[in-house]
């Protein structure tokens, strides 16, 4: 019984960071045009994951592209700027997005 209490803890807390990377992504409007898996508007998640998986200079590249937008990257359709998305919240993000390997 001892086991599986602390078994069933560990895993709710190792999943409670990405629950929550989830969570902020969905309040700053980031899922209407991108999912974890899938291409909706813009790439997936994975898809950015993957293509900046050896750049070490992602995580500072990715909050400038959420607060300030950009283009070019993904085809022609623009990311818009999310003004709205502090500095601290983009970092955030980006180091969730860059995790969803």
């Amino acid at each position: 019984m001892r086991r599986t209490l602390l078994f069933m803890t560990l895993s709710l807390g190792a999943a409670a960071p990405a629950l929550a990377d989830l969570a902020l992504a969905t309040s700053k409007n980031c899922m209407s045009c991108h999912a974890v898996e899938r291409k909706v508007l813009g790439p997936s998640f994975k898809e950015v994951a993957a293509k900046y998986k050896d750049d070490k200079t992602a995580t500072d590249k990715l909050v400038i592209k959420i607060v300030k937008g950009g283009s070019g990257v993904w085809g022609p359709l623009p990311m818009p700027a999310n003004p709205q998305v502090s500095e601290a919240d983009a970092k955030k993000l980006a180091a969730w997005i860059l995790s969803t390997k």
